[in-house]
Parts: C-alpha cells; sequence; structure tokens
C-alpha cells in the first residue's frame, strides 16, 4: 500500500516548468511506487484522478569523490497529466 511519503520530491526545472503549464506534473518516488498507487495518493490526498500517468525508472548517477566511486539512489519519476481545469493550488511554483 503505498501512501504520500513515498513521493519524494515534485521536480522544478525548465523542462518541468514548461510541462505545468499544459497540465503535467512530474514526481520523483521511490523505485517500487507503481502507476496505480500514485493515482490512488493523487486521488486520497489531492482529491484529483489523473487523465494519465507515464513512469520512467531513473538509474542513479556513478559519482567520483576523491578518487573512490560512489552511486547516487536509483528512483522512479511520474509524468501526471491532470484533467482539463484541474489545478493543485500548493504545487504552484
Amino acid at each position: 500500500m503505498a501512501d504520500i511519503t513515498d513521493i519524494k520530491s515534485i521536480l522544478y526545472t525548465e523542462k518541468t516548468l514548461g510541462l505545468q503549464e499544459e497540465g503535467v506534473i512530474v514526481v520523483q518516488t521511490s523505485p517500487r511506487m507503481t502507476k496505480n498507487a500514485l493515482k490512488e495518493v493523487f486521488r486520497e490526498y489531492f482529491g484529483i484522478v489523473p487523465a494519465r500517468v507515464n513512469s520512467l525508472n531513473q538509474d542513479g548517477k556513478v559519482k567520483r569523490f576523491r578518487g573512490l566511486a560512489g552511486k547516487q539512489n536509483d528512483f522512479k519519476k511520474f509524468y501526471v497529466k491532470l484533467p482539463e481545469g484541474a489545478q493543485i493550488d500548493s504545487l504552484a511554483v
């Protein structure tokens, strides 16, 4: 059972801000989150049923620090299309 704590963040980049104008929110979550679980979270906490949800698994980058290799965490990214006219006020920039 997924809940709101599985959502790590809302991504705010130049590309995602352009998508927000079209009604698409980009959400970063834990890798175990599913499309149906994310739809349920949006329905329960925001009162909105997404029109469409696309997902993308993002592997963590390999970085070097003082000669030692390390790896950032893997995450899942969701592109959530909101219904026409719907808006989440707390997510607006």
